[in-house]
C-alpha cells in the first residue's frame, strides 16, 4: 500500500501542479482526492481535468456542491459565496458534468480507507472535525482503519488505541496493528495552519506522513486580481490563513 491523499485544491494549479511534480519525483501513481476542487482560486476548469486525469479516486467537497447547486450557498462567508459564483461563471459544461460524478465518500476495501471530505457523521452535511471530541464521535460512525478527510485546511494524524485513549501527530505516525487513525489531509490550494505550502498526505504499509510543497503564490495572486477576486482570499495565501 502506497498511496498520496490531496484534499482542498481549490482552483490552485500552480499548487496542484507542484504536488504532482513531487508526486512524480517519488514515483507514487496512485492518488486519492478527498474534494473540493474548486472554490477560491482562479483556475477551476484546469484543476478539474488536472485531477481527473491524475487520481484514481475523486471525491466532491462542499465548494464542489456550491458551484453545482446541490448545497445552499448562503452559509458560506461573504468571500467563498462570490468566488462560487464566478466559478459557476466560468466552468464548462463538460467539467461541470464531471463534478456532479464525484461521490462525497468513499469505502476503499484494499487497504482499509474510508474517504470523506468533511466528517464520516453526516458528511453531506460539512461538519468539521476539530477535536478529540469530534474524533471521539466520528470513530463510532466507521469500522476502517483509516478514515482520510480535509475540508478544515489543517492537517493532523488521529490515533486511536484500544484503550479508547487517543494521541495526536502532527506530522508523522508509524501505524500500530492495533490502532485506527482519523487523517486530515490538509489543503493542496488554500493551507490554513499558517505554513502557505502545499500540503498533502503519503501512506504505506508502516508510516502516514505529512508533506509541504512550495509553489507560485504570487503567479495566483496574480490570476486572481485579474479575474476580481476577493481581495482577502488572495492575501491569505501568502500567510497560510
Amino acid at each position: 500500500m502506497r498511496y498520496a491523499v490531496l484534499s482542498d485544491v481549490h482552483s490552485n494549479h500552480e499548487a496542484l501542479e507542484a504536488v504532482l511534480t513531487d508526486l512524480d519525483k517519488k514515483q507514487i501513481e496512485d492518488i486519492l482526492f478527498l474534494g473540493d476542487a474548486v472554490g477560491y482560486g482562479p483556475d477551476p476548469n484546469e484543476c478539474i481535468e488536472l485531477l481527473i486525469k491524475r487520481c484514481k479516486i475523486l471525491l466532491a467537497g462542499n465548494h464542489d456542491w456550491g458551484v453545482l447547486g446541490l448545497t445552499d450557498i448562503s452559509y458560506f462567508n461573504v468571500y467563498a459565496r462570490a468566488a462560487i459564483l464566478w466559478t459557476k461563471s466560468v466552468l464548462t459544461e463538460k467539467n461541470s458534468k464531471s463534478l456532479k460524478l464525484f461521490p462525497v465518500k468513499k469505502d476503499m476495501k484494499k487497504g482499509d480507507i474510508l474517504l470523506v471530505h468533511s466528517t464520516p457523521k453526516e458528511p453531506e452535511t460539512w461538519h468539521y472535525l476539530s477535536t478529540l471530541w469530534d474524533a471521539e464521535i466520528n470513530f463510532h460512525y466507521f469500522g476502517n482503519k483509516f478514515c482520510f478527510l480535509g475540508h478544515s485546511h489543517q492537517p493532523f494524524i488521529i490515533e486511536r488505541l484500544p484503550s479508547g485513549e487517543m494521541v495526536t501527530h502532527k506530522e508523522s505516525a508509524s501505524i500500530r496493528k492495533s490502532g485506527r487513525y482519523i487523517i486530515n489531509a490538509g489543503s493542496v490550494g488554500q493551507p490554513r495552519d499558517g505554513d502557505p505550502r502545499a500540503c498533502y498526505v503519503i501512506i504505506d504499509d508502516k508510516n502516514i506522513e505529512t508533506v509541504r510543497v512550495p509553489y507560485d503564490v504570487e503567479a495566483v495572486q496574480n490570476k486572481m486580481r485579474k479575474e476580481d477576486l476577493p481581495v482577502l482570499l488572495i492575501e491569505r495565501l501568502s500567510v497560510g490563513r
